[in-house]
């Protein structure tokens, strides 16, 4: 039943965490918004609409959603996002998750080359430079918390983390957490990195690979993108508000709200700041990997 949670309720409540982002930013900017639930009639919209490709896109731009859904599924059983045990859980799964993630951008990058455009092009050359200069920081956070846990799982680190770790590393566990959060904030495509209602050459990043795909692929990419925010985001929350001890429905209720929660903050932080200038990105990230580096060596000091 545990296992099984942790499947179901992320497949059911993604799309909603991008509608409360949504609704947060309507809210700040003085309008009425787009109703919260309007992801998944967008969703099943796109499921009813007729397939279309260019004569210049091959197999590999009708097969890169399809992967990118099956990659971020699979992340799905091995992250315990809902309560503490995970569908599959091994020694050393968090790196299957870290590369897991790359193979769905790998995948899409392929997808946007295969159109033959060069708009696209520019967009796919963005994703890989940018996550390039992500991946040190992700790794650099999962390597502090294995040695905070002493675990080498996803399961394990989140079981083993507890109120003492917080008491006696808060330092290294807050500068972590701040990295990590910048991390999701790349890897969901949000303000500051990327905004995902922008439709100008200049500033997109991902909404440019996308351009080309409709109906059910289009579909694929966009529950993929809110299941991938889900998922990061309740790592994040396991992360700063540890509830091992709790029962199933407390787990359950806190890992919700706690989730919508964090649907508020990056909803927030959109709406008090500017997209970054694209040769600003690069610092950010770079700065992100700075700070998770100072939680590790204070963990190793």
């Amino acid at each position: 039943m545990n296992t099984l949670l942790n499947i179901v309720i992320p497949l059911l409540f993604a799309p909603l965490l991008i509608g409360i982002i949504n609704r947060v930013k309507a809210f700040f900017g003085g309008r009425v918004g787009i109703p919260t639930l309007q992801l998944y009639w967008d969703l099943f919209k796109l499921i009813r609409k007729n397939f279309i490709y260019s004569r210049t896109s091959g197999w590999i731009f009708r097969l890169g959603p399809i992967i990118g859904f099956a990659a971020i599924f699979t992340i799905s059983l091995l992250v315990p996002s809902t309560t503490n045990e995970a569908f599959i859980s091994f020694s050393g799964d968090i790196f299957l998750i870290v590369y897991l993630l790359g193979f769905i951008r790998f995948f899409l990058i392929l997808a946007a080359l295969d159109t033959g455009s060069s708009f696209e092009g520019m967009g796919s050359a963005r994703e890989a430079f940018f996550s390039a200069l992500a991946e040190p920081a992700f790794f650099l956070c999962l390597i502090s918390w294995v040695i905070l846990t002493g675990q080498y799982s996803m399961q394990g680190i989140l079981l083993h983390t507890n109120q003492t770790i917080w008491n006696e590393y808060s330092v290294t566990v807050g500068l972590t957490c701040f990295a990590f959060f910048l991390i999701i904030l790349l890897e969901a495509c949000r303000i500051p990195f990327d905004d995902p209602n922008t439709h100008l050459e200049l500033t997109m990043i991902h909404e440019v690979m996308v351009l080309d795909h409709a109906s059910l692929d289009f579909a694929f990419i966009l529950y993929t993108s809110a299941l991938k925010l889900w998922l990061l985001s309740s790592l994040l929350i396991h992360l700063v508000f540890p509830f091992n001890e709790l029962s199933l429905g407390q787990q359950v209720f806190l890992s919700i709200a706690g989730i919508l929660g964090l649907g508020l903050i990056i909803g927030i932080v959109e709406s008090v700041m500017a997209r970054l200038r694209m040769n600003k990105v690069h610092q950010l990230l770079i700065g992100a990997a700075i700070v998770a580096s100072l939680g590790l060596l204070l963990v190793l000091g």
